[in-house]
């Protein structure tokens, strides 16, 4: 073990030469966190991760996945590229399982984006975070840590946080997605001149979603590679040392975790989704069929057969007994 931990020190540069795409923050204990900014459909994304593993040899690799997520880490790309072009009765099922009939179906919108892209560049979503995951497997006691907040959460609270008119706007928009995407489109989202313009669009649409969708999973992650940054202890001595760690994240969280990083954390608070009011209550129960509707209208629209896959779903199915009159 001592001779492994000796290899490590030997590989690991002091003064790695790292892509532009990577940032340094300074943990406590003098623990360092190389931050890697990525696009989730970039070729050049993945070698900026192997690299940064390569040179750094980190003792944590923190990725933007949660457990509800992790499966893609070990599924080969031929797979994942047939998965992520494909929405299926699983998929849908488990979509509303996981968050509800409301934010499921936002979900599985958001699927026919992913799909959408997937679609136009013929490749699968998540390859740096593969990547990440095979290279840590590489470096002697490297850790491997999923450092996004469990998605049921964040859809509940981005689907509590919007209005009834946000929802079907916001459906109808994804619905309807259909712009070209170039390969030299997905580079361009590296840049963080660009990435802060788009941002700054979507705030002006909808500032609650991207709260969020964004601003709250900032300080999550934030708070993960925080907890990363431990000292950790040495094979076979009784001494701990400053932690190296990598962190892969979309190059759209980067900004947001470089505020936070010095600030006071409370995650507990962006973990819960509140309760609604009573008035809130009843136009919900009024007008919820009608969403309903608009959004399985949507999922019709945004692929052939997702429509009538949902009737099939018993949570579907008994929401729709709930609000919709029986015959006589």
């Amino acid at each position: 073990m001592q001779l492994l931990w000796e290899v490590k020190m030997q590989r690991r540069q002091q003064c790695p030469d790292l892509p532009e795409t990577v940032s340094r923050l300074q943990g406590e204990d003098g623990s360092v966190v190389y931050l890697v900014g990525t696009a989730h459909f970039s070729e050049s994304s993945k070698q900026d991760v192997v690299r940064t593993i390569q040179a750094v040899q980190p003792d944590v690799v923190l990725v933007e996945l949660c457990q509800y997520r992790v499966s893609m880490l070990k599924m080969d790309e031929k797979t994942l590229l047939k998965e992520a072009k494909e929405i299926n009765l699983e998929k849908v099922q488990q979509a509303i399982k996981q968050n509800g009939v409301m934010s499921g179906l936002m979900q599985i919108l958001l699927l026919k984006v992913s799909a959408h892209i997937t679609e136009q560049l013929g490749m699968a979503p998540g390859g740096e975070f593969r990547e990440a995951f095979r290279e840590a497997g590489k470096v002697p006691f490297c850790k491997f840590h999923l450092g996004d907040r469990p998605i049921p959460v964040t859809f509940k609270r981005a689907i509590a946080a919007l209005s009834l008119w946000q929802k079907m706007k916001l459906a109808w928009g994804l619905c309807f997605l259909s712009d070209p995407i170039s390969k030299e489109d997905v580079e361009k989202c590296k840049q963080k001149d660009l990435l802060e313009q788009t941002m700054s669009e979507m705030i002006g649409e909808f500032p609650d979603l991207h709260r969020t969708i964004v601003a709250e999973r900032d300080i999550y992650l934030t708070y993960m590679l925080k907890q990363a940054a431990q000292r950790v202890e040495l094979p076979a001595l009784q001494e701990k040392v400053p932690a190296v760690v990598v962190g892969v994240v979309g190059m759209g969280h980067v900004p947001g975790i470089e505020r936070n990083w010095d600030t006071p954390l409370n995650i507990q608070e962006i973990m819960s989704v509140a309760p609604p009011s009573l008035s809130s209550t009843v136009v919900k129960t009024v007008l919820k069929g009608s969403v309903l509707g608009i959004l399985g209208y949507a999922c019709y629209r945004a692929g052939s057969g997702v429509g009538r896959v949902l009737l099939s779903v018993p949570v579907v199915q008994t929401f729709m007994r709930r609000f919709v009159p029986s015959g006589p």
